[in-house]
């Protein structure tokens, strides 16, 4: 993880995208508070160094790579801004040693929260404003000589090119065989899939997904029906333990809703074990920003 520096805390709105002005002391207490329900869950946390970087959106670490169970691939934000963000990763990778096995190339982009692991062979991807088909491309070509499928699915263009709409806005994988979504925004191929595969949906409504700028559903889920939610939405909160999930919620009024990023933006899984045991499932993760003891493999429904 890493925590919102002076860049965060002072920057533009408008040129970040953020709601208006952000209150850095409630920011700033809300952050330490999600931290602490991550560590609670059981994971160890370990940060990104904090640097007068001038880059605000650094804390929503989720972005810039990826991990597979055979190392990291280093994307390509969408959002220019961001993309100085990879050498942070890349350094990061280095420090931990863990491999990097690959790169999105210029001009294309690809940002991690456009990218969800169905099984440890199957990768969805979404083709957005943030990730395009040329960067889908690179994935695949990274991807398939170890076994892996990825497919695509285009979602729309919602409230432009300025907002964030990723993948992971319209589905939070709860389990290996359930997951939170937005019904309205999901991609009818994609929820097709999804029932193919025994995975049962939660329908989030209208009215939080709405008042949350689409951070009610952004669900971080820590184990097997085990989650860190936004607070502040319990028709959500109370769907996801209907079916059985343990739900921890935090304020995130001041953090999450007026930068467009919720609690699986602010982390970055990693995973423990692939260099021997590449095709174990069971294997448990490291995160680069936290170590989850309790999940399978990667993040998506195999790290439940």
């Amino acid at each position: 993880m890493r925590r919102p520096g002076p860049a965060t805390l002072e920057a533009d709105p408008s040129l970040w995208h953020y709601a208006g002005p952000l209150d850095a002391d409630r920011l700033t207490h809300q952050y330490d508070a999600f931290a602490g329900c991550v560590a609670d869950s059981g994971a160890r946390i370990e940060w990104i160094p904090p640097a007068d970087d001038g880059l605000a959106d650094s804390n929503f670490v989720f972005d810039p790579s990826v991990m597979t169970p055979w190392g990291a691939i280093l994307l390509r934000p969408g959002k220019v801004l961001r993309q100085p963000e990879v050498a942070l990763h890349d350094e990061l990778y280095r420090r931990l040693g863990v491999p990097v096995i690959g790169r999105i190339e210029p001009p294309a982009t690809v940002e991690g929260g456009d990218l969800v692991w169905l099984d440890e062979r199957t990768l969805a991807a979404g083709r957005t404003f943030r990730t395009t088909q040329a960067g889908i491309g690179q994935l695949e070509r990274i991807l398939a000589p170890r076994g892996v499928r990825v497919h695509a699915f285009d979602l729309p263009m919602w409230q432009g090119s300025a907002a964030c709409l990723h993948l992971l806005s319209v589905i939070s994988p709860l389990d290996r065989d359930l997951a939170l979504v937005y019904p309205r925004l999901l991609p009818v191929a994609l929820g097709r899939l999804l029932r193919e595969r025994g995975i049962r949906c939660l329908e989030a409504g209208d009215e939080e997904f709405g008042a949350s700028r689409g951070l009610s559903l952004n669900v971080l889920a820590t184990g097997p029906r085990k989650c860190i939610a936004v607070g502040g939405f319990p028709h959500t909160v109370r769907m996801m333990c209907d079916a059985g999930c343990e739900v921890t919620c935090f304020d995130a009024d001041a953090l999450c809703i007026p930068c467009e990023g919720g609690p699986t933006c602010l982390t970055l899984p990693l995973r423990r074990g692939w260099q021997r045991r590449v095709d174990d499932p069971r294997v448990a993760p490291r995160a680069a920003l936290q170590e989850f003891e309790k999940m399978d493999s990667l993040h998506g429904l195999p790290n439940i």
